[in-house]
């Protein structure tokens, strides 16, 4: 079993990738900041992206209001994806192991923590999705016979799919994410030419402007699942590029890769519910399984399949990088049993989900929005962290170290992302009536009801200040070593 301080070798082939998070030596380096296009298109081409349209317009948004919160909200949010990935290039490890620059050796164990439950709960939702999809499409085709025995059996192999490419690991998932983008595409365009007769641009254009507090709220809820979702994974694939890769081309590649599709697919979510106002309460218990409810018998397996396959391309995305997060947290086992230990903990949340939970949005948002507060926050101090102490390059040695440069605990990234969550928890609200309960803690019960409830600015005032505490506290009052050794 490799150990941290280890050389990671790049996969060759359909074999099974080895490295865990140790350190990618430049020998070991190939490819081109293109190649980041295709696992972060294919993990985001998804049918879901249409059902982020019609919790956009939920909002009460107008047609415009909604276009601009679903391009701010993901562009913006991508666009933090591949700064991300920038520092996987210049250092050659996992995002995780990188954060123990910013918190330190043993203080990065709180934000990985905080990465791996959103990981883990993301590929549970996406798993348990694709499931509802199949049980929703079969049981039209069947005349509503298939029932939880067919839902336990599309469940059971849906989760085995990801589980097993998510074992291949790097080289494998880029492989099968290039076939799933190029498929995605067509099925997509079939979609779309069967829908367009439906739309209706004259109620689209007809929908009332909501207020600039539920604009933010849809911005933030956008954000929060497409790039925060994804933040804590930017340099888990870019490591693997040279060195010499160039910034702006890793970036470029990577947010265009990852928010291209989204934007298209939320666009034409937009449009849909504004022609079918009864779309966003169907959405609310299956949001893919409404979609396909306009849809010819005819279209209703390729559709399946490619919903199927779309949320499994984005379920292992994450948990690669799941089973990366809990090497990370300090478990010395290989990876691939990281990814088997992952997998089962997305199989008991899957089963949760799919069989026992009354409603799909409500918990679904509550989510989004917590776990989006905490990734803005860290997010942030990794950011900034990046642009003020890395210029010259991590320290790759002491990552793997509690003693080295970087040392055991960071107090300014800790303080940072503390403050910042604990504020952003507190001027957030929720759908979900038990968690509403539980955040919004700082807001009047007048503020929480009201436009600034709405407007969960908890997401940005967490990424605000996170960002400027630890610029003046890692400047001030505790410096960070930032010596190079290679």
């Amino acid at each position: 079993m490799a150990t941290e301080v280890d050389r990671g070798v790049a996969p060759q082939g359909w074999e099974v990738e080895q490295t865990g998070i140790e350190h990618v030596p430049d020998s070991a380096r190939r490819g081109s900041p293109r190649d980041m296009f295709w696992p972060w298109a294919a993990a985001n081409l998804s049918f879901f992206g249409i059902a982020y349209g019609v919790y956009i317009v939920g909002f009460g948004l107008n047609l415009w209001q909604s276009l601009v919160a679903a391009l701010v909200g993901a562009l913006a949010s991508f666009a933090l994806v591949g700064l991300v990935a920038l520092a996987g290039t210049r250092a050659g490890a996992p995002t995780m192991t990188l954060g123990r620059a910013a918190y330190g050796y043993h203080g990065n164990k709180l934000p990985t923590l905080f990465s791996y439950i959103s990981l883990v709960g993301w590929e549970t939702v996406l798993v348990s999705l694709a499931t509802l999809a199949t049980g929703t499409v079969l049981g039209r085709l069947s005349g509503g016979l298939a029932g939880n025995g067919v839902l336990a059996v599309a469940f059971a192999l849906i989760a085995l799919i990801t589980i097993v490419v998510g074992v291949y690991g790097y080289g494998v998932i880029l492989r099968v994410q290039r076939w799933f983008t190029w498929m995605f595409v067509l099925m997509t365009a079939v979609y779309f030419a069967i829908m367009l007769p439906k739309l209706d641009l004259t109620a689209a254009a007809a929908l009332p402007a909501g207020s600039t507090a539920s604009l933010f709220g849809a911005i933030a809820l956008t954000a929060s699942g497409l790039g925060l979702g994804w933040v804590n994974c930017g340099a888990d694939y870019s490591r693997y590029l040279p060195r010499s890769s160039a910034p702006a081309a890793v970036a470029g590649w990577t947010t265009f890769g990852a928010s291209s599709a989204p934007i298209v697919l939320m666009f034409f979510g937009v449009l849909l519910t504004a022609s079918n106002p009864g779309l966003a309460e169907a959405a609310g218990a299956d949001p893919v399984g409404a979609l396909a409810a306009p849809l010819p018998t005819w279209f209703l397996i390729p559709y399946l399949v490619t919903a199927i396959l779309g949320f499994v391309a984005g379920a292992i995305m994450d948990i690669y990088s799941s089973g990366l997060n809990l090497l990370a947290l300090g478990l010395r086992v290989p990876r691939t049993l990281a990814v088997l230990i992952d997998g089962v903990l997305m199989v008991l949340g899957g089963v949760y989900i799919v069989f026992f939970a009354p409603d799909f949005f409500g918990p679904f948002q509550a989510f989004l929005i917590s776990i989006g507060v905490v990734m803005a926050s860290w997010a942030a101090v990794f950011l900034v962290d990046l642009l003020l102490h890395r210029g010259g390059g991590y320290t790759e040695s002491d990552l793997y170290r509690s003693s080295g440069v970087h040392g055991a605990l960071n107090p300014a990234g800790v303080t940072s992302l503390v403050v910042a969550s604990v504020i952003g928890l507190g001027t957030v609200t929720s759908f979900d009536p038990n968690v509403a309960e539980v955040l919004g803690y700082l807001l009047t019960d007048t503020a929480r009801d009201g436009s600034v409830g709405a407007s969960n600015l908890g997401v940005f005032l967490a990424f605000g200040v996170a960002g400027a505490l630890y610029a003046v506290l890692s400047t001030t009052v505790w410096r960070p070593r930032s010596r190079v050794i290679r």
